[in-house]
């Protein structure tokens, strides 16, 4: 697929668009913003919430792709996060089927799958098809997002490419993390590679860097075009000393979702 040209990219204000919005055009894309938030320094940023369909249908009109970060990224009442995750997204590709627009990025997230135990030893690396297990309704609300993702190109030939986004951060700041990180850098590699690959259909991928402690599969994100090039192992002993090891006897340490799965950060709006 030629590489879109200019991409509507939802959610710009927050941790993950702020990131993004930086990196991207470095990739030749020329990023239409859209957040319920201002963004400073940005006059021309949309400023609507998902559910103003009016707003949504501007915003979509006339570009190449979309990459949807928006919406509720912790844990919060089902009734937030059907808002703003369930119904927010259904109205995102609505208006996208709307437009004609011919794919989208979709950030899931490993808290759609929350509960699968971490590999230890030998253990195989988790497949992409392992089943869903979300930890919270915010992964809830990602496992939904998949499946509308699928439905959209199954009914109406939209394609998605939907990234189980790990942690992604300058730097990683736990021992889990380890784990899933997910360099800002590498993130825009994928994001690149999801926004051009040819023939997605619905692809759901592991979203990280190729950590020397994986723990998931990367092989979908991979036949993309992803070409990870950070690992988080430099930051491993520093983390370690001033952690700990894991606990075998601690949820949190032996679930994907980490603390998502016993004491989940909780959405503070």
């Amino acid at each position: 697929m030629p590489a879109p040209r200019t991409v509507l990219l939802t959610g710009a204000a927050g941790g993950l668009g702020t990131l993004m919005r930086k990196l991207l055009p470095d990739h030749g894309y020329e990023l239409r913003l859209f957040d319920v938030r201002p963004i400073e320094g940005e006059p021309d940023a949309i400023t609507a919430d998902l559910s103003d369909t009016e707003a949504l249908r501007a915003a979509v009109r006339g570009v190449d792709a979309i990459i949807h970060l928006a919406g509720i990224s912790l844990e919060s009442t089902f009734e937030k996060v059907l808002k703003a995750n369930i119904e927010g997204t259904y109205h995102l590709y609505e208006a996208a089927r709307g437009a004609g627009v011919p794919r989208i990025v979709f950030a899931s997230s490993n808290h759609a799958v929350g509960f699968t135990p971490v590999p230890r030893g030998d253990d195989p690396l988790i497949p992409i098809d392992t089943p869903r297990r979300p930890d919270t309704f915010y992964g809830l609300s990602k496992s939904f997002g998949e499946d509308l993702a699928q439905l959209y190109w199954d009914k109406h030939g939209l394609e998605t490419v939907s990234i189980r986004i790990g942690s992604c951060f300058p730097e990683p700041t736990s021992v889990r993390m380890l784990s899933v990180w997910m360099s800002p850098a590498d993130g825009a590699r994928l994001l690149h590679a999801a926004l051009t690959a040819e023939h997605v259909g619905h692809t759901v991928v592991h979203g990280s860097s190729a950590n020397t402690r994986l723990w998931w599969d990367l092989t979908s994100a991979r036949a993309l075009g992803y070409a990870p090039q950070d690992d988080s192992e430099p930051y491993a002993a520093g983390l370690i000393a001033e952690q700990g090891e894991p606990d075998p006897d601690n949820p949190a340490h032996t679930r994907l979702g980490g603390h998502f799965v016993n004491d989940p950060p909780i959405w503070p709006y």
